[in-house]
This record gives structure tokens, C-alpha cells and sequence, in this order.
């Protein structure tokens, strides 16, 4: 600002008053595009109207009600202003610090949409894209496509499993067709380097069916423990074209030498075979095998030892089947009361919620005294009456 504009405040208060001067500087910031100074002008003009002193020097603890929740209500005004001005400039992340107390991902998310990722911008758009949370599957995206393979898995594992289940389902969605692409670009590419002409096969069950050699000497067409972890991530899908995707990367897994035939946990102890049978089921191949396979190995778990995963997994496969009352069988008598899960399998309430019945519900509630579910199982069977 020029000296004379400091003149012009000061006369400017002397003749019109605070809200005159207030209202002239946050012009003179606007313009001049000092966004950092137009918050505190922006919180000032407010305390002074609320009768406070302009500066604040005690905390908002100490003020009464309601001129507390006055203060607070001026305060998240001045962020959503504040932060849509610097949306407006581009500057992602500093608007995102304003409005993130605000909460307002929206506008966020459809600017972050609309950037350009360049190598200066491009750390930022995956910080407040996948890391802040305001829009994980763009971010996720471009660490997919910036920075590999690799690096998607594990910010798949150290970021992604603490989103919702959508988030984690649309990235793990990425991350299947991206390898699955890659993996069956790279078979092709050998069978026509062997075979000197392209190959009709368009799956990679059909390519490898026939085609041992392919699978000589230990030899493999993408880093075998990154197969193996999409694979486990394709748990998470329920989309049947995914799950074909999935089904394919077993295929080809299952041919793999024994050195790459990974141990997992129950109930994917064999990795390929097991998740084959996973995903046969929900493509409605083999359903009553699989589901026997699934039985017998969450029937002979002991949940305090070795954990939940096999009796969810069982519960999960039975509700994509919409075998509801199954599921909810299994989950009475394969899950004790009180007993903690991971989530990936839908709890009674919900179980109930998708099989439109409530009573076996209710009854188990009585049964074992729990009267938290079944207020829960009352208040939504009378919400749907």
C-alpha cells in the first residue's frame, strides 16, 4: 500500500467510523491479493463488532456464550473466504489450510481434478489429494502413474486400509487393472517373441493354458511379490469385471514356479489357488466348493488364536452371494459375542439390514444381553415397518 493509503485509514475512521475501515482494507487486500492479511482483518472487523478487542489475547475458552460460538462462526467465515480466494489463484495448498477447518473437500477436490500434475505441483497434489484425504483416488492415481508399481502397493498398505471401504475398493480397482495391463502386455510380448507372430488369446488363463514353456527355468513376466499383493488387495472388489481381472492374475500365478508360490494366511494359506476359489464363487463358478472350502476352514479356527480373518472371509463370501440368513448363521456361531473383527466382513445389524428381517437379531441380542444391538435391530426394524 502507498503511504497516502495509511493517511486515507486513518482520516477515513476519524469521519466514517471502524466498519468503514474495515471495509475499505479488505478492498485494498483483496486487491492487492494479500490473502494472509485479509484473515486477520476479516477476524478483526468481527471482534470489533462483537465488542471484543480487535487483537485476540485470551482464548476463546474464556469467553462466555453465546459470543464464544460468534467468534467461532466469524472464524470459519474468514477460512472459507479466505481459502475459496486462494482456490481461485491456484494455490492448492495454501487454500486447503484455510478451508480445511471448515471442511468444505468439495471445491477442493474439483480443483485438484482440473490441475495439470507437473514436477512442481505434483508432491502437492498428492498430499492434499491422498494424504489429507479430500480426494484419495486422484492422488492415489498419480502415485500409480508417477511413481510405479512399487510405490502404489505400499502407499496402498500405509495409507489406503485406514480410508472408507469405497476409497480403498476404487484404488484397489486401479491397482488391478494396471498390473493386470501390464502383466498380460508382457506375456503377449514373450509368446510372440517365441512363437513370432501375435497370439489370438485375449486372457491370460487362455495364453498360459497350453504354454509351459512360458514358465521355464523359474521364469516369470512381472515381480511376482507384486502379483501377490494385488491379488490379496482384490479381496476388497466386488465388481464383477474386476473380479474376472483378478480370477485371470490367479491363473497365471498358478503356473508360476514353486519358489513364487507364496504362503499366506488362512483362509489363503495357497495364495493363487485359494483366492481363485474366492473369486470363482462370486462369478458364480464352483459356488457350493468354494463355499465348503471357506466352511472348513473358518469352522476350525479358534478366533482367539489365529484371529477373525477366516470366519469374515466366510461371512464376506456368503453375503456377496446374497446367502443373508447363511451369513448371519455363520456369524452367531462362528463369531462369539464381543469379539472384535476387521470389518471386512458386515456385522449382524447390517446383515440384517440387507436380508430385510430383523428377528434372529433380536433374538441373539436377548439371548446374550446386549442391549446396545438390540435398541439398534428395534429402531430400524420400526423405521422400515
Amino acid at each position: 500500500m502507498s503511504t497516502s493509503t495509511f493517511d486515507e485509514l486513518e482520516s477515513q475512521l476519524a469521519s466514517q467510523g471502524a466498519d468503514s475501515l474495515f471495509a475499505r482494507l479488505v478492498e485494498e487486500l483483496k486487491r492487492e491479493k494479500k490473502y494472509h492479511e485479509l484473515f486477520d482483518v476479516l477476524l478483526m472487523r468481527a471482534r470489533h463488532q462483537l465488542g471484543l478487542p480487535v487483537m485476540q489475547s485470551a482464548s476463546l475458552d474464556d469467553l462466555d456464550e453465546p459470543v464464544r460460538e460468534k467468534v467461532e462462526d466469524a472464524y470459519l467465515e474468514a477460512c472459507r473466504q479466505v481459502g475459496r480466494l486462494l482456490l481461485d489463484e491456484g494455490k492448492l495448498r495454501e487454500a486447503w489450510m484455510y478451508l480445511r477447518p471448515v471442511g468444505d473437500k468439495q471445491p477442493v477436490a474439483d480443483a485438484l481434478e482440473k490441475t495439470e500434475p507437473t514436477e512442481e505441483n505434483l508432491q502437492d497434489l498428492i498430499e492434499i489429494g491422498l494424504h489429507e484425504g479430500v480426494a484419495p483416488v486422484f492422488g492415489y492415481a498419480l502415485v500409480l502413474k508417477n511413481y510405479g508399481t512399487c510405490n502404489a502397493i505400499t502407499t496402498f498398505e500405509g495409507t489406503l486400509t485406514s480410508r472408507p471401504r469405497g476409497d480403498q475398493q476404487a484404488a484397489a480397482g486401479l491397482l488391478l487393472r494396471h498390473l493386470h495391463q501390464e502383466l498380460l502386455a508382457n506375456v503377449r510380448a514373450d509368446i510372440e517373441r517365441q512363437e513370432g507372430k501375435p497370439p489370438a488369446e485375449q486372457t491370460l488363463a487362455a495364453l498360459v493354458a497350453r504354454r509351459e514353456r512360458l514358465f521355464a527355468d523359474n521364469n516369470y513376466h512381472i515381480d511376482t511379490t507384486h502379483l501377490a499383493a494385488v491379488v490379496r488387495f482384490a479381496r476388497l472388489l466386488e465388481e464383477p469385471a474386476l473380479i474376472e481381472l483378478a480370477h485371470d492374475l490367479t491363473e497365471y500365478g498358478r503356473k508360476l514356479g514353486a519358489q513364487f508360490q507364496f504362503k499366506g494366511d488362512e483362509p489363503f494359506a495357497e495364495v493363487y489357488p485359494s483366492h481363485a476359489r474366492f473369486f470363482e464363487a462370486q462369478l458364480d463358478r464352483g459356488v457350493d466348493e468354494s463355499l465348503a472350502h471357506f466352511r472348513r476352514v473358518a469352522e476350525a479356527t479358534n478366533v482367539y488364536e489365529a484371529g477373525t480373518a477366516p470366519v469374515e472371509v466366510y461371512i464376506a463370501l456368503l453375503t456377496r452371494l446374497k446367502r443373508y440368513d447363511e451369513a448371519i448363521d455363520a456369524t452367531v456361531a462362528l463369531l462369539p459375542p464381543g469379539t472384535r473383527t476387521s470389518g471386512f466382513a458386515p456385522n449382524l445389524l447390517e446383515l440384517s439390514r440387507l436380508a430385510g428381517n430383523y428377528e434372529r437379531l433380536m433374538a441373539v441380542c436377548r439371548e446374550r444381553g446386549d442391549l446396545v444391538g438390540y435398541a439398534a435391530g428395534l429402531v430400524e426394524r420400526s423405521s422400515r415397518a
